[in-house]
């Protein structure tokens, strides 16, 4: 353990709310700081333990940037991926003073007991089993005490640290890393807020509460305050231990395809998945998959799950123009579009596909491909996208453990044909057919009068054309330099010549002979010259 996480340790160990003086908190950082040498530069892995030595704010903060790859390159967002949230487990008394607090009452009225060996231990909460008096077999979770506070004071001093960088920076706006603080701080909130992960399970149970293989721990509400969650207990296996599957009876295969409809259905039909699912919050019990740690959810708007379908479906009809309508849905414009760019873009994605078969694509590789190009023109990634993203990769790689015969595509592919089948039907296509039909038949009768109105209008000097030439911004801008280079030339030209007529006179006063007045002309037109030619050796 080095010096700063020591301190650190030392500091939660010792302080009964966990919240420390401002000024001691930034030795502790800078500590950090120092023991991984961030002056010699900065590399994924490097930044990952960092992030991690300085505690859960920064935690937090880096697994917010992991689904954000449109402020980090990829091998950063990969590798932040990978934080891990344990931490040494809080002692027993601190335990059970959080309980008794929360509950105003002893915890021995609620509970017949609790186990004093932690099953889990997070930057934010601890996780114990108990027993409740009537016999049942709880999990309860207990919010770190002072948790909220040191985050809050965390987010204090960054925001202080970034307002301060601002003003000394030249390149505001390329990151808005208010906003990623802003979005950090929001997402940690509604996970400290454990009635919120309540409403998420009870959302997730009713929304899958027809598929028979698939469940979550039911919620005791009567129990369940903000800061401790009480939830059925779950005995059963996880997902990825295969040998252990196998030896209790379990179909693995099924089990694997089960997993993968689920979360496809998770984010086709309901919009609303896991978005943190690695194998240690899936287990299997009973046959059923059980999805563990709600805190985090996912959700995409139904134009937001159409755009990703279209996608889909652009790739296997290699149809250029959809998957460029398809990629600006999924993007917030952050200024003008250069649409010829672009296609251009999309196109290569496209050819890089063109020859894979449908059952070899990988999701997860085709939404960071996506992302690469939204990123590449300035266009904002939806949080639900670079969720989906990680999901997707996520599941994919535990299907790939659990079965690798089957295709998290292919059962993508089943699943998109037989909603396309379940929507399908013949009357409303027949009667939309005919709406369109008489639309178009409607215009068609308009045209005549449109270009009569237009040709009276051209006529009498009443007609505008707006053109916006996509992609003639940079030689307009190369335009526009060379304009300025040939003013400053001119500029410089009457400098010279003023000056020289100034130095055939007798002006007073005098330097060295010379009209004081000529020799500013001369320095003047000297230093325009230089940086007229310092610029034209840059860009030659």
């Amino acid at each position: 353990m080095g010096q700063g996480q020591g301190m650190l340790n030392g500091i939660w160990e010792n302080n009964k709310y966990g919240y420390i003086s401002s000024s001691l908190r930034l030795k502790a950082m800078l500590s950090v700081l120092r023991k991984y040498d961030i002056v010699r530069g900065m590399n994924p892995l490097k930044m990952r333990l960092i992030l991690e030595a300085l505690g859960p704010t920064f935690v937090k903060l880096g697994q917010v940037l992991s689904m954000r790859p449109d402020f980090l390159p990829s091998e950063y967002v990969y590798e932040l991926s990978k934080l891990q949230t344990k931490a040494n487990p809080l002692s027993f008394e601190v335990i059970k003073t959080v309980i008794e607090k929360e509950y105003a009452q002893k915890w021995t009225n609620i509970f017949e007991s609790i186990d004093e060996t932690a099953l889990g231990s997070a930057s934010m909460a601890q996780v114990h089993s108990a027993v409740l008096k009537n016999g049942e077999r709880v999990v309860i979770k207990v919010q770190r005490p002072g948790i909220y506070d040191v985050m809050a004071q965390d987010i204090m001093l960054l925001k202080r640290t970034v307002s301060l960088l601002q003003l000394f920076s030249k390149s505001r706006g390329v990151i808005d890393f208010m906003a990623v603080l802003d979005e950090m701080w929001s997402i940690t909130k509604q996970e400290m807020d454990f009635m919120m992960e309540a409403d998420h399970l009870d959302e997730f149970r009713h929304l899958n509460s027809d598929d028979p293989n698939v469940g979550c721990p039911q919620v005791y509400r009567r129990l369940t305050t903000a800061r401790i969650l009480v939830m059925e207990y779950i005995d059963g296996i996880r997902i990825d231990e295969i040998d252990k599957l196998k030896q209790a009876g379990y179909n693995v295969e099924q089990l694997g395809r089960n997993l993968g409809k689920n979360y496809i259905k998770q984010i086709i039909k309901d919009g609303y998945f896991h978005a943190d699912p690695h194998s240690g919050n899936i287990w299997v019990r009973n046959g059923k998959i059980i999805w563990l740690d709600l805190g985090m959810m996912g959700r995409l708007s139904q134009q937001e799950r159409s755009a990703l379908k279209k996608a889909v479906y652009a790739l296997a009809h290699n149809d250029t123009f959809a998957m460029k309508s398809a990629i600006l849905s999924l993007g917030i414009a952050r200024g003008k579009i250069n649409h010829i760019k672009l296609y251009e873009d999309v196109d290569t994605l496209m050819m890089r596909y063109n020859n894979m078969r449908f059952d070899e694509l990988h999701l997860g590789q085709l939404s960071q491909d996506i992302i690469a190009v939204l990123r590449q023109h300035n266009l904002g990634i939806i949080p639900g996208l670079s969720m989906f993203a990680r999901g997707i990769m996520t599941i994919d790689g535990i299907m790939r453990i659990t079965c690798p015969k089957i295709s998290f595509v292919d059962i993508l592919k089943d699943q998109m044909q037989s909603d396309f089948s379940k929507n399908f039907n013949w009357r409303d296509e027949l009667k939309k057919i005919r709406q369109d039909g008489y639309s178009l038949m409607y215009r068609s009768m308009q045209l005549p009068e449109q270009l009569s109105d237009m040709i009276k209008m051209t006529m009498s000097g009443q007609t505008k054309v707006n053109l916006d030439l996509t992609g003639s911004e940079e030689p307009l801008k190369n335009f526009d330099k060379m304009i300025n280079k040939l003013i400053i030339g001119i500029i410089s030209s009457a400098l010279l010549l003023g000056s020289s007529i100034i130095c055939t006179t007798n002006m007073t006063p005098k330097f060295l002979e010379i009209p004081f007045l000529g020799v500013l002309g001369y320095l003047a037109a000297l230093i325009l010259c230089a940086r007229l030619l310092i610029s034209i050796w840059r860009h030659r």
